[in-house]
């Protein structure tokens, strides 16, 4: 009997580089002249960020220096995901960023049809918020990899578990 092969499909970050770029990011606040007297916060939560400065204009700047210095360390734009802008006291403006981790049942679902329309022979299983990928062929799972990363999904994929 032909042993088989497989790889799980996962939507994650590594929170020890979000938070080195967390700390990159105050710092070029801290020290550019247009943001340096904006007061500017940013506190990370277990699954969430958020910040607070003085304006609208100063809190896209904030979102700038952040996906940049987040990009710098590999780390995907896909995961943040803006809330909407709130009042805060003293006429400073506040907003949470979620920081999405997982793939949710409806993506994973598109994930596994699209696998299964392109791969007849491949099995694909649901499992929690990752999806596995099974097949006879390691060839054709590396296949599958490269033709999910052709796809831009909403979320940022990771393959793992590849055995």
């Amino acid at each position: 009997m032909a042993s088989t092969s497989s790889f799980d499909i996962v939507s994650d970050f590594d929170r020890q580089e979000l938070v080195n770029a967390l700390d990159q990011a105050r710092r070029e606040i801290n020290s550019r002249y247009d943001l340096k007297d904006s007061k500017t916060e940013i506190d990370m939560g277990d699954d969430t960020l958020t910040i607070t400065t003085d304006s609208k204009f100063t809190l896209q700047s904030v979102h700038t220096v952040i996906q940049t210095k987040a990009a710098k360390r590999e780390i995907s734009l896909k995961i943040f995901d803006f809330g909407t802008v709130e009042s805060a006291s003293g006429g400073r403006v506040r907003q949470e960023v979620k920081l999405r981790r997982g793939i949710d049942q409806d993506l994973a679902k598109k994930i596994s049809k699209y696998i299964r329309d392109e791969y007849k022979k491949v099995q694909t299983s649901i499992q929690g918020d990752s999806v596995r990928v099974t097949s006879k062929s390691r060839d054709e799972l590396q296949d599958i990899i490269q033709l999910l990363r052709q796809e831009d999904w909403p979320a940022a994929l990771q393959f793992t578990n590849y055995r």
